[in-house]
């Protein structure tokens, strides 16, 4: 496999952040600063940084509830957790699969697989993702049928699909997972999200799995 692929599977950083540590040098392939193109085998003796890497025999999957207050990173911003320490410190390389905000909870999975990864968040993979929702005031039904339209925010549309509504509380569907989406998208609008919870991402359910646990999820129910 190429020598960045190698380095992101084994190491847990993304496929870019893999390109420029090896353009910086701190990358080693058999003893030799390694370089962009080459290609690295599991026999070969992969290091970052003077460490050793080892690709590991077969992906991890792991399903985790965040909760609020967490966020989506493995370097804690000011006095926040990172959802990382939520887990073992051997399963400290996966990749986040679908980040959540700080003030967001739910479902995120983290994995070695870096295909699972592009297949499963990328918007032409058509995965839906839902969330459940709590709003300062219910939504008029006016603005239901802008949701389904599309908003328009600065970085394109944003469309919202309304799978049941009571009150302040929704349960919505995106196919996409744009930075802050459903914030500025129900914003554009006039409304506060006060909760955000995500329940699925594509075919993977949260179920009952408690706030703040993990469960690995079984590799060969894996599509990469």
């Amino acid at each position: 496999m190429r020598i960045n692929q190698f380095v992101a599977n084994a190491s847990g950083l993304s496929r870019r952040a893999a390109d420029a540590a090896i353009t910086a040098g701190r990358v080693t392939l058999n003893g030799q600063i390694a370089t962009l193109g080459q290609t690295a085998e599991a026999t070969d003796g992969v290091a970052l940084d003077g460490q050793p890497l080892t690709l590991l025999s077969k992906h991890v999957y792991l399903m985790l509830n965040k909760p609020a207050g967490y966020v989506s990173s493995r370097v804690r911003q000011n006095a926040d957790p990172t959802l990382y320490e939520l887990v073992p410190e051997h399963f400290h390389n996966l990749r986040i699969a679908g980040r959540l905000d700080r003030d967001s909870s739910g479902l995120i999975i983290l994995t070695s697989d870096g295909n699972f990864i592009q297949n499963l968040t990328h918007p032409s993979s058509d995965k839906l993702k839902t969330y459940v929702l709590t709003l300062d005031a219910p939504i008029s039904a006016a603005d239901r049928t802008k949701l389904q339209a599309g908003v328009i925010l600065k970085d394109g549309p944003s469309q919202v699909n309304i799978v049941a509504a009571k009150g302040k509380s929704l349960t919505v569907t995106i196919g996409e997972g744009r930075n802050r989406q459903l914030r500025r998208t129900f914003g554009a609008l006039g409304y506060r999200i006060d909760l955000l919870h995500r329940t699925h991402i594509g075919p993977f359910d949260l179920a009952d799995l408690p706030s703040g646990a993990w469960t690995e999820i079984d590799s060969g129910t894996i599509k990469s």
